[in-house]
């Protein structure tokens, strides 16, 4: 193979031509084309007419000059020098992707096709990133589309603005749909995996809650002494997590002094404390996954305990109340079905024993 960038010659000992447009023909190896390709492989072992020139390969719709960059590139691959192995981008890749990938998506030539994708990618703009998508779906190439639809969704209003968008809305609205609903779905998966991360934060920051507020109980901490023993330490160096501890500090310290807790009950109830409520939260949910035995140093702990042990069984006697009933429904209803089908079965006897008196009589 000759060492032209525009001919890539394959020598006088080639076996095989490639017919380009203008009738140009460049000489190559068929041991090369059916080793780089599956679908050139297939074309080469069709059976040869006879009183033919020798077999020529046509790929036309498609420059010159792209074809032999794509040739150069089958042989470069057989010398084990191609751009993805080496993870380096080749002149030709840059200077003739879009061809190149629609060549190596119909021959098969997967090295190929991925770095004509990874160089599109590099070179996508607002102006041409609609046709550069559209090719994409056509040439089955996903990476490529992804890029296409990120870029779309990160600067849609400049898209959007451009002659190609212009030119799909008004010759294919099925496609524009498409896209658009892809970028919409993409906006739903982001706010999922935000208000997802959100979740997983709050989750955390509640678990640090709960070993710092029986860390505060057990042990004690800057502000606020163990449960049931003397002053508090105040040495900050053992808190595990300062911050959480001292927001926990200050509302054990506002619960103590409440105003609204002097207030009548009924004014208790519809005019609460927010921090109260939220204290009193805490010490909800730490009495729902503690796992520590009685007596907990944690303030009504077993208290809340024996609360949800009260309410389970209130709610599994009230399942069993409801099933009693709908035992004794279906029991009622079984019975009526029986008097009913007995009461249909004697009219029936009756009216036979009276046609038969009717025709002795």
């Amino acid at each position: 193979m000759g060492n032209s960038r525009t001919d890539p010659s394959g020598g006088d000992d080639a076996d095989v031509q490639i017919l380009t447009t203008r009738k140009r023909r460049i000489p190559v190896h068929s041991r090369v084309l059916a080793a780089a390709s599956p679908v050139l492989e297939s074309m080469l072992d069709r059976p040869q007419k006879r009183g033919g020139e020798g077999r020529v390969i046509p790929i036309l719709g498609v420059p010159h000059d792209a074809v032999c960059a794509f040739v150069r590139l089958l042989y470069s691959a057989r010398s084990c020098v191609t751009p993805a192995v080496e993870g380096e981008e080749a002149p030709e890749v840059g200077e003739h992707g879009v061809h190149l990938l629609v060549l190596s998506h119909v021959y098969q030539v997967g090295w190929l096709k991925r770095a004509c994708e990874r160089a599109l990618a590099s070179r996508l703009t607002t102006e041409g990133v609609v046709d550069v998508l559209v090719l994409a779906r056509r040439c089955d190439a996903p990476w490529l589309h992804l890029r296409c639809l990120r870029l779309i969704a990160r600067d849609y209003a400049a898209v959007e603005s451009t002659e190609a968008w212009r030119f799909l809305q008004d010759n294919d609205p099925w496609l524009e749909l498409d896209i658009l609903q892809s970028l919409q779905d993409a906006h739903l998966r982001q706010k999922r995996r935000r208000r997802k991360r959100e979740e997983e934060k709050v989750y955390t920051e509640l678990s640090e809650a709960m070993e710092c507020l029986q860390h505060i109980c057990a042990e004690g901490c800057t502000e606020v002494g163990p449960s049931g023993r003397g002053p508090p330490p105040r040495d900050p160096t053992h808190c595990p997590n300062p911050a959480t501890c001292r927001g926990l500090q200050q509302l054990i310290h506002h619960l103590a002094a409440c105003d609204r807790k002097k207030k009548p009950p009924q004014q208790q109830q519809q005019h609460g404390c927010p921090r109260c409520k939220r204290l009193w939260q805490l010490l909800r949910l730490h009495s729902a996954i503690c796992v520590h035995p009685d007596p907990c140093k944690v303030p009504l702990c077993s208290q809340f305990k024996q609360k949800m042990e009260q309410t389970k069984r209130k709610e599994e006697e009230e399942k069993d109340e409801k099933w009693k009933l709908l035992v004794k429904k279906v029991a009622s209803a079984r019975v009526m079905s029986h008097l009913a089908k007995r009461k249909r079965q004697e009219g029936i006897q009756n009216q036979e024993a009276w046609l038969k008196q009717k025709l002795i009589d």
